[in-house]
């Protein structure tokens, strides 16, 4: 699918394609402080041609020319020239990936087509196009009155010819799938303020609720997260609306090139203009936009859909729930992302209350905060069956509190894969049984004459029984014997008392960048990423002292290959935190070794033949050199790791004070475990005097 090279050649005559000094950088390996010295140092690079005085744009056929000349462009990723063609679009990257994924239906659904239409000149490519395009557009999503994607003209197409070449060299290594989620994930990551994404762990958890359905719809499809956590079945159907016309055509792009599902979407405002009015769906899923109070309240006062009671202005997710019960067939299933004040706001009650006498709102599982956006709230996904005539209400509503399911330690909280097993676990038992074992503090089958009340409070945190602190009485009788060994180990390992010594001659010191560049250490950058699944340690992990907590999603970026190499921990590693303003320096141990470094950590690796860890994390922890190495901004502070400063001592004078550091390591964790036990008591007797388990006596 390679173009020739005559053809090739010409591309640069309507590549309109603009670049900024930050995709200059990229495309050379560069920093920009970088391509800032080749703008005042060589006369000959190119003059900006967009822009503003501070952030200018280049044309991007002028500055590949001027890299390859100065060669400084060696062996450009195909992937990254593509994106810095899509995102310097001079259209913008909303219509270039327009552009794009039309191309790639046609790379992907009649390759003969495109070899034919590539074969020639720019300009002759793009007159031939819109008629392949429309060929192979309409076989995906119908005819052009009823579908979202249009097709750009030859004047449109033009400057895009360069990109789509582009874009088909990129499909033949990745295919065509991969290759558009690729630049629609850079395009999202670039512009998040732009949309409102669905994450794809609770994209999947929505669709497995909701289960395997023939037609699928998504009334609020966005970018099509959601439809496409579908799980594909033979003759399906999937159907999506949207008031923003280009995020309607990304999700039918994204849709045809993700599945061989028959597809339709549809560019219109879902409450006001419903397209498919006429139609039921097995299953609805959706992510509406919250808060919203120009709905279209005034406008459907007697809307048909209103079968629950007629939302209130504030209450625009309560219409987005009845929207999707009036487009599913009999016992069909919506499951919808919700803000949590949709379970308890007085203006919605007479709404929820009627969805439970009815029986149409069969669960409320609230969600660990950080899961979706805005990730500051416990998002709450609501499970909603249409009653089939003549069935009588389900007596009981499922209440899940995810984030009881795991451990209360911070940041394990965020354990997606937990979270949806369990989940899935719950409502699946619910949904076979019409009850679960209640679980204190985590889930319960509330009766609904329970909810009834004036309130009509779905909240699940308010309705769950409270799990008591250690798990009761004898359980709080071992955190107390805990707590005593933990104290009095604490106090054998208080560090011995010593005579004040006169002050030490000044010694020659080194720094840590004198010791990187003389090979005694090897300093590493922690990415976040790693195996999937495996541990990450965090800088949480190392200013509290505890195991890694974090799970590394993946190592690979949008396009399948690794974009951040891992950096996994060894025994005898030093990791530093670079933010906070505290003095912390943990050495790696062999229950920690293994661990992907989170980001925010410097790893330092010594030669432990010239360099031993103890000596090396002992200095690093001084308040004074964590005081020198420190940058402020207005709000935060970084630690320049380079600038640490350690004496010179050959590794024999290294050994007492390494056994000094150890012995104060030990005291630091033996301290910490009280601490957490201590705390972990407290809360527990309060938990119980206030339940009634524990007795005032």
């Amino acid at each position: 699918m390679k173009p020739r090279d005559d053809v090739a050649d010409t591309a640069e005559a309507t590549d309109a394609t603009e670049v900024t000094a930050a995709g200059i950088a990229r495309l050379a390996g560069v920093g920009r402080a970088a391509v800032s010295n080749w703008r005042r140092r060589h006369g000959d690079f190119p003059r900006p041609v967009g822009g503003t005085e501070t952030s200018p744009s280049f044309a991007l056929a002028d500055v590949e020319r001027w890299l390859r000349a100065q060669g400084k462009l060696v062996e450009v990723p195909t992937r990254e020239r593509v994106w810095q063609r899509l995102a310097g679009h001079p259209a913008g990257p909303g219509t270039a990936l327009l552009h794009a994924g039309c191309a790639l239906l046609l790379v992907r659904d009649r390759p003969s087509a495109w070899l034919a239409v590539s074969a020639v000149s720019d300009e002759r490519m793009a007159q031939l196009l819109p008629g392949e395009l429309d060929e192979v557009v309409s076989l995906r999503f119908g005819v052009r009155r009823r579908r979202a994607v249009r097709i750009p003209d030859a004047v449109e197409l033009l400057p895009s010819v360069p990109l789509l070449r582009g874009v088909a060299e990129l499909a033949a290594q990745l295919g065509a799938q991969r290759t558009y989620e690729f630049l629609l994930g850079r395009h999202t990551e670039a512009n998040p303020r732009q949309y409102t994404l669905t994450p794809a762990g609770p994209a999947e958890l929505m669709a497995r609720i909701a289960g395997p359905a023939r037609t699928v719809l998504d009334p609020a499809c966005g970018t099509g997260a959601l439809l496409r956590a579908v799980a594909p079945r033979p003759d399906q159907y999937l159907y999506g609306q949207d008031s923003a016309p280009d995020l309607a055509a990304l999700t039918a792009l994204r849709l045809a090139l993700n599945s061989d599902a028959t597809v339709r979407s549809m560019a219109r405002d879902t409450l006001r203009a419903d397209a498919y009015e006429e139609r039921k769906a097995d299953a609805v899923l959706c992510h509406p936009p919250f808060n919203e109070r120009n709905w279209g309240h005034d406008e459907l006062a007697y809307d048909a859909r209103w079968e629950y009671g007629f939302p209130a202005r504030a209450e625009s997710e309560l219409a987005w729930v009845q929207h999707a019960l009036a487009r599913l067939v009999d016992g069909g299933t919506a499951v919808l992302l919700m803000p949590p004040a949709a379970a308890s706001r007085r203006s919605g009650r007479r709404i929820r209350a009627d969805l439970l006498r009815r029986g149409a709102l069969r669960a409320v599982i609230a969600l660990p905060a950080g899961a979706a956006p805005p990730y500051n709230l416990p998002l709450h996904v609501w499970v909603l069956r249409r009653p089939v005539a003549g069935a009588h209400p389900a007596p009981e509503l499922l209440l899940v509190e995810a984030a009881g399911l795991l451990a209360a330690d911070g940041r394990d909280k965020q354990l997606w894969p937990a979270v949806q097993d369990t989940v899935l676990d719950l409502w699946h038992g619910f949904d076979r049984h019409g009850t679960v074992e209640p679980r204190p503090g985590a889930a319960r089958a509330v009766p609904v004459l329970e909810l009834l009340d004036d309130e009509v409070d779905l909240s699940p945190a308010r309705r769950l029984p409270p799990s008591a602190e250690g798990g009761g009485s004898a359980e709080l009788a071992t955190v107390r014997e805990g707590l005593g060994e933990a104290l009095r180990r604490a106090a054998d390992l208080m560090p011995r008392e010593t005579e004040p010594g006169r002050a030490t001659a000044s010694r020659p010191l080194t720094t840590v960048g004198e010791l990187a560049r003389a090979g005694a250490l090897v300093l590493h950058t922690g990415t976040g990423t790693g195996p999937a699944g495996g541990p990450v340690l965090t800088d949480h992990d190392v200013l509290a002292g505890t195991a890694p907590s974090g799970t590394a999603p993946s190592s690979t970026g949008h396009d399948g290959t690794a974009e951040e190499p891992a950096v996994l921990t060894e025994p005898g590693d030093v990791v530093v935190p670079l933010f906070g303003g505290g003095a912390a320096a943990r050495v790696v141990d062999e229950t920690t070794a293994g661990a992907a470094l989170g980001r925010g950590l410097v790893l330092l690796r010594p030669d432990q033949d010239a360099l031993d860890p103890w000596f090396l994390a002992g200095f690093l922890r001084s308040t004074a050199n964590h005081r020198q190495a420190s940058s402020y901004a207005s709000t935060s502070a970084r630690l320049d790791v380079r600038r640490l400063q350690l004496p010179r001592l050959p590794l024999a004078g290294q050994h007492g004070y390494r056994e000094r550091f150890r012995e104060l390591a030990a005291f630091e964790d033996a301290l910490r475990l009280a601490g957490r036990l201590g705390e972990r008591l407290v809360r527990g007797l309060h938990d119980g005097l206030t339940d009634g388990t524990l007795p005032p006596e």
